[in-house]
């Protein structure tokens, strides 16, 4: 079910709107109307990255939960990734 979207600008705003949308072969509305389908995409996708993220979240607290978790301290976790950004960069060469 398609619904109608009203809003108001002014006649210049308008106008040159209007002029603009020709020049790329629509219409005002039709710029409207993909504006609008690029705006719900990104919610979509926004939306989407959120369930993900609140998922991996929750798989987390349930490992931690079941002691089935490790801790790594700040240093330690640094080192590892020094060394293994040292692996990558040496089969790079």
């Amino acid at each position: 079910m398609d619904t109608r979207i009203q809003f108001r600008v002014n006649e210049e705003t308008k106008r040159l709107a209007q002029q603009m949308a020709e020049s790329q072969g629509r219409t005002l509305s039709d710029a409207c109307r993909e504006l609008t389908e690029q705006l719900a995409e990104q919610q979509r996708k926004a939306l989407s990255h959120d369930a993900w993220l609140t998922e991996q979240i929750n798989q987390a607290f349930k490992a931690l939960d079941a002691g089935e978790t490790t801790f790594v301290d700040h240093e330690s976790a640094k080192a590892q990734m020094e060394a293994r950004k040292a692996r990558i960069r040496n089969r790079s060469r």
